[in-house]
This record gives structure tokens, sequence and C-alpha cells, in this order.
């Protein structure tokens, strides 16, 4: 397959689709779904040969100075918490967010009553 008609396939030019390849720019998660799904294979297909994550991440954890234990419990780190945020921020109209945001207020000092 061509670079144009994989990058008409998954709505990018071929000069990005170059630049992939070259490993100019990095591919985003979701147009590397997009190049699998064109190509006809899963995603981890492109991670065959790699290490196996489970041996990096054992390594990762003993050269970790333990700093982001502080993370693991904060709730503005969780999916829930990051997709409200991005959510929020796609509101186009700004009285609408302010409204929002004080419903939610509101709904959070209720629940504390």
């Amino acid at each position: 397959m061509s670079q144009t008609k994989l990058g008409d396939a998954i709505g990018v030019t071929f000069q990005q689709i170059q630049k992939y390849e070259n490993g100019a720019n990095r591919i985003g998660a979701s147009n590397l779904f997009k190049i699998g799904r064109t190509l006809g294979v899963e995603v981890s297909f492109f991670f065959d040969g790699m290490p196996d994550f489970d041996k990096q991440s054992k390594t990762r954890g003993k050269l970790s100075d333990g700093s982001q234990e502080q993370f693991k419990d904060d709730p503005m780190a969780s999916r829930e918490a990051i997709e409200l945020m991005h959510n929020y921020f796609r509101v186009p109209d700004e009285q609408v967010r302010k409204r929002l945001s004080q419903f939610v207020k509101s709904l959070a000092r209720a629940s504390k009553a």
C-alpha cells in the first residue's frame, strides 16, 4: 500500500506517513489504531519483538525514588477525572461552563450534607 493511500485511509497526508515511518513524528494511539485497522492487523502487531513490558516495569520500579506513590490515590489522575476535564473544556460557551461548574459544586455540597 502506498503512503498516499494509507494517509487517505486514516485522514493524514502522505508526508505525515513518511514522518511516522522515519520516526520524525510520533504516532498517536488513534492513528496507530486506524493504521492497524487499514492494514488488517491488531495494534499489538506493531510491538512484536519489543522487550517484555512486565520486565521493564520491574526494572523501573527499582530505579524509581518512590515519588510517584503520592499520585497513586490522586483522584485527579483517574481516567474519569481526565475525561471530565477534557469534555468540560470542549463546551464552547464560557457561560455554560461556569453554570456547569456551579452545578457540580452544588451537587458536591448536597452530598456532604
